[in-house]
């Protein structure tokens, strides 16, 4: 929190770091490998997606 400056650069970083961790974290140890690599190539194509 000390390299932010104010209060509201925080929350907004915070708020997308939020949606981003969310998006890309499976917990990898509860899956197989099979399933995590599905997981994260369509996470990753959804998000190529979303930036282009």
């Amino acid at each position: 929190m000390q390299r932010f400056r104010r209060m509201k650069s925080l929350q907004k970083f915070a708020s997308v770091h939020a949606n981003i961790h969310n998006h890309f974290n499976s917990e990898r140890h509860l899956i197989d490998r099979r399933t995590y690599k599905m997981r994260r190539s369509d996470a990753l194509a959804e998000w190529q997606f979303l930036a282009a």
